[in-house]
């Protein structure tokens, strides 16, 4: 099966990429490099022994993208593609609706013009906004807190539409909870550019010594030691659940949304002592003021994606926050 990744450096979307092939799925790569780096693709060949197929395109970019997809014969879609921070997208509301909506728009247009009818989209547990009653499951009432979160409901309606147009479209939403943790070989991980908006790259930067102390943005939260509580969800099993929407694809047909997450919330103060222990670090931090946009608890009930596409996370917290070395010889997770 030829599918097509967008974003496919990325966090995400790479390590996405690895369980594709490792399943002998048919895989090509377009991205911009905006917020990733092209020797991503050289460690995925690395890990697979395979390559991918790897074209710079920004969606943004619609003649580009239109020739692309007609040059090309793909049966699915991956779309990874994104802007991804809430702090950001609430400073820069404009980038992120230019970028996210905008961009999968162009790639909408391109696919329904070429025929190609099938999509998983990478959407987020920010579209729940403030939940009154946790777990959160996919029935409960969307409204995001931010610009970013507000950018995956867009499109979220928008797969709506299109499936409600024309029922030969298929889009499974994945909303995501917190993915952390790197592939086994250590090779592929998340390095964003600049100064890191995620928890794990953070505590890393400061625990490598390349930032004097971790801010933790808000100790006044209503929970039981006063930091945000978030689901957080090892980015192997993430990535093997996309494998698991695409079985799921191809046999059925219309639009379905599944929550990918542990179910179980874990704070952010528990998550850095569980960091140092694990590798016998010290991770100096400092409580800041909470970030606007940001919300105090977020878990999933994710009961629909074991019970319908047999899927289910299975990696503790202590795999998610260990420091792997990518020096070492280590084969790739099957």
């Amino acid at each position: 099966m030829k599918v097509l990744v967008t974003g496919g450096t990325g966090y995400i979307g790479s390590h996405t990429v690895v369980e594709l092939q490792n399943k002998s799925y048919d895989v090509t790569i377009i991205d911009n490099l905006s917020n990733s780096n092209i020797e991503v693709v050289d460690k995925i060949g690395k890990i697979t022994g395979i390559k991918p197929e790897f074209h710079k395109i920004d969606l943004l970019d619609y003649r580009e993208l239109d020739k692309f997809i007609r040059d090309n014969c793909f049966e699915a879609v991956l779309h990874f593609a994104g802007l991804k921070a809430v702090e950001e997208s609430v400073r820069e509301p404009m980038k992120y609706y230019e970028n996210n909506v905008l961009g999968s728009i162009n790639l909408f247009k391109a696919m329904r013009k070429y025929d190609v009818k099938n999509l998983i989209f990478s959407s987020s547990a920010t579209v729940y906004g403030e939940a009154e009653k946790m777990p959160v499951t996919e029935e409960y009432p969307t409204g995001a807190t931010n610009p970013y979160g507000n950018s995956k409901l867009i499109i979220e309606s928008i797969c709506r539409d299109l499936q409600r147009s024309d029922r030969a479209w298929n889009f499974i939403l994945l909303r995501y909870f917190n993915p952390v943790g790197c592939h086994s070989s250590g090779l592929i991980r998340e390095e964003p550019m600049g100064i890191p908006n995620n928890l794990f790259p953070y505590i890393i930067r400061v625990a490598e010594g390349k930032a004097e102390y971790l801010s933790i943005y808000g100790n006044d939260y209503q929970t039981a030691d006063g930091t945000g509580v978030r689901d957080y969800i090892h980015v192997v099993d993430l990535a093997k659940g996309h494998i698991k929407a695409l079985e799921f694809m191809k046999m059925y047909t219309g639009l379905e949304v599944f929550n990918l997450g542990t179910g179980k919330g874990y704070s952010v103060l528990e998550v850095v002592k569980e960091f140092m222990k694990v590798n016998q670090v010290n991770v100096p931090f400092r409580f800041s003021n909470r970030r606007e946009g940001d919300i105090g608890i977020s878990y999933a009930d994710a009961s629909k994606a074991a019970n319908e596409m047999g899927w289910k996370a299975v990696k503790g917290l202590d795999e998610m926050v260990k420091i792997i070395d990518s020096k070492r010889d280590k084969h790739s997770e099957q």
